[in-house]
């Protein structure tokens, strides 16, 4: 693929970032802050627990209980984490991905069976969806903000992102093993042994790295926690579909404009117009 063909579709990946991000970030305010919001309030309360402890019925008249700490000032307000702060978060994220999406659909591209620019699109937004986000989310699923072991915190953002690292890995091992036994068994059934062998390993994998054991407190509420874990589920789920079908749009139309001026007959003379 020519390097400008390749570099009109990053713009067009990071512009169908762009879009698929502001429709999840509309998801996740709606869907996803509420139950921060939830997270946050248990949290205060089992701070306020904390500093004002049940008065001890064995204490003298004199005792008073010890003063709450002075709570910290935050840096950034409430409001604004949760409406300029998340808008700035899930674009950039939105537009970094889909500038990496954009650059893996041109390999993929004529590599993967003959497919058309949108059912490659698809094809690729729905294998990211998969390792980058779902293939981690089942071994460590996602936490509301302060609910975990603030000291485990690093060890836990190590293991999410080696997960991912294995999980994006796994599936390239995957696409190259289908490719290589196509010949042999077939498409169909090569796709089918292939993706048998990435759960096979998958599941193994799970079972060797080591439980996030402490990313929740006792007593946290369950329901609020698989609420916030659904929310978060939709974001990313939101934000790759729409991907996948605006970038397939955008990227048909280069390829086929690329193909049409290709494949368009010379001037008489043999002499291109400047």
């Amino acid at each position: 693929m020519h390097a400008s063909t390749v570099r009109s579709l990053l713009v067009r990946g990071m512009l169908a970032g762009l879009i698929a991000g502001l429709l999840a970030f509309a998801v996740a305010y709606v869907v996803g802050e509420p139950p921060v919001d939830g997270a946050i309030a248990v949290e205060e309360a089992q701070a306020a627990q904390e500093a004002h402890p049940a008065p001890d019925a064995h204490a003298g008249h004199g005792g008073t209980a010890a003063e709450a700490p002075e709570e910290e000032e935050e840096a950034v307000s409430r409001p604004v984490q949760s409406t300029f702060g998340l808008a700035t978060g899930v674009l950039v994220y939105g537009v970094a991905l889909g500038g990496i999406a954009a650059l893996a659909f041109s390999f993929a591209l004529g590599r993967i069976g003959r497919f058309s620019p949108r059912a490659t699109a698809a094809l690729t937004a729905a294998a990211a969806f998969t390792t980058v986000y779902l293939v981690p989310f089942l071994k460590y699923p996602a936490t509301p903000p302060a609910v975990g072991n603030p000291d485990t915190i690093g060890k836990r953002t190590t293991l999410f992102f080696l997960m991912i690292l294995l999980s994006v890995l796994l599936g390239l091992a995957a696409v190259i093993a289908g490719r290589r036994l196509a010949p042999r068994l077939g498409n169909w059934n090569a796709t089918l042994a292939a993706a048998a062998g990435f759960v096979v390993v998958t599941g193994v994998a799970f079972a060797l790295l080591p439980a996030n054991d402490d990313a929740v407190k006792a007593g946290f509420p369950a329901a609020l926690l698989w609420e916030f874990r659904l929310a978060s589920l939709a974001v990313q789920a939101v934000l790759w579909a729409v991907f996948g079908v605006v970038f397939g749009v955008l990227a048909q139309k280069v390829l086929a404009a690329r193909t049409a001026g290709a494949d368009a007959p010379a001037p008489a003379g043999g002499r291109i117009p400047g």
